[in-house]
């Protein structure tokens, strides 16, 4: 069960839950980075070298929230005024990490929906960093992304959905938390109840007490085959994480890149497995010098503009698409309503005047008038 990935090695409050501050869907800890024991000096001209040299053709990457804050997603930790958990106590939950656990969601589910708002799909674009990735199938290098975040957009920035392992889920799908009835993603950003056991709807994300989803057991022939591994933006603090614990299983003779702002797990310490390599710093921009010593940035720029000139011409279209229906409907309603006017009978007609000009009131009256002079 996923809960249990994250129980080990964590520490333990007093109702007994284990503590999970800033480890859940966070990114790099607010930690002085330990830099000045293992020097990050040099990490991303040797990587780039064996990438140029044809060495490394079967990449994987290990993605963390903290690839996702250039596009202005905050962060689960509790950084004041940023990360998602600083902002929970309105809602009165016992512990921040209780939203994405699914004992607590069965009983109150409207703060996790609260907390969802800042992550639905289409409130934010990808950045260079999910661009680099793509570039890298784009070289067909690429030979699976596993993703810790659940915002998608890894997918929204062109990756195909087969090079793409979400390891905690996403919004792009939801279904019954009980029955797993699936029901469109849209009907999951409100409080939905299953139309068959009246049990709540929710995103197809991963909580505590979850299993993980099937295709993250890739893992088991991905990793034995890898000839490069990049791990960015990511704390890789959790004993027995999912994706912690993969970056360990790849060859011993397989290239290990770090790019975080922070050296973490066995880049924190000394000394480096061999082969192991790191650049510490602001993740966008160690990610743009990497592309610079690939050779690679004007192709991501030119990526990034075609690919959001693509996105920006689809929204407008739909638009168009939308109003030019909602116009036609009405337009149409209207030449309905003006035909059956002119084919249906008038609901009162007056009756027509006599051939003298009278009125049939006037003639009934002139008539009665003769007959009683007769009389």
């Amino acid at each position: 069960m996923f809960k249990s990935l994250f129980s080990e090695g964590t520490e333990t409050r007093a109702d007994g839950e284990p503590s999970l501050e800033g480890q859940f869907f966070t990114s790099e800890p607010d930690q002085p980075s330990h830099a000045a024991k293992s020097p990050s000096c040099g990490g991303l001209t040797t990587i780039a070298r064996l990438m140029k040299l044809g060495r490394c053709k079967k990449v994987l990457v290990v993605a963390g929230a903290g690839i996702s804050t250039a596009s202005g997603i905050p962060d689960f930790s509790r950084s004041t005024g940023t990360g998602l958990y600083a902002n929970l106590e309105k809602f009165n939950v016992p512990y921040p990490e209780a939203i994405f656990n699914i004992d607590y969601f069965s009983n109150d589910p409207q703060p996790f929906f609260s907390l969802a708002k800042a992550l639905y799909p289409g409130s934010h674009r990808p950045n260079y960093i999910h661009y680099f990735i793509r570039m890298l199938h784009h070289k067909g290098l690429l030979l699976r992304v596993y993703t810790q975040n659940i915002d998608g957009l890894e997918k929204v920035c062109g990756i195909p959905d087969d090079k793409v392992v979400e390891a905690h889920g996403s919004f792009a799908t939801a279904s019954c938390h009980l029955c797993y009835t699936p029901f469109p993603a849209e009907d999951a950003k409100v409080v939905p109840v299953c139309s068959f056991c009246s049990a709540t709807v929710k995103p197809d994300v991963v909580f505590f007490g979850e299993d993980l989803p099937q295709k993250y057991f890739l893992h088991t022939k991905d990793f034995p085959k890898a000839d490069l591994l990049i791990i960015m933006g990511t704390s890789l603090q959790v004993n027995n994480n999912p994706c912690a614990s993969l970056v360990n299983t790849v060859r011993s003779s397989v290239p290990r890149l770090l790019l975080n702002r922070h050296a973490v797990g066995a880049f924190d310490q000394v000394p480096l497995r061999r082969g192991d390599h790191m650049e510490l710093g602001d993740l966008e921009v160690t990610v743009r010098r990497f592309a610079d010593l690939l050779g690679w940035n004007h192709e991501i720029q030119d990526l990034m503009r075609s690919h959001e000139a693509a996105v920006s011409l689809n929204s407008k279209l739909s638009i168009f698409v939308s109003s030019w229906t909602v116009m036609t409907l009405f337009l149409l309603m209207q030449s309905i309503g003006a035909l059956v006017s002119c084919c249906s009978p008038p609901l009162t007609a007056s009756r027509g005047r006599s051939s003298d000009g009278d009125t049939d009131s006037e003639t009934d009256s002139k008539s009665s008038t003769s007959y009683n002079s007769n009389q």
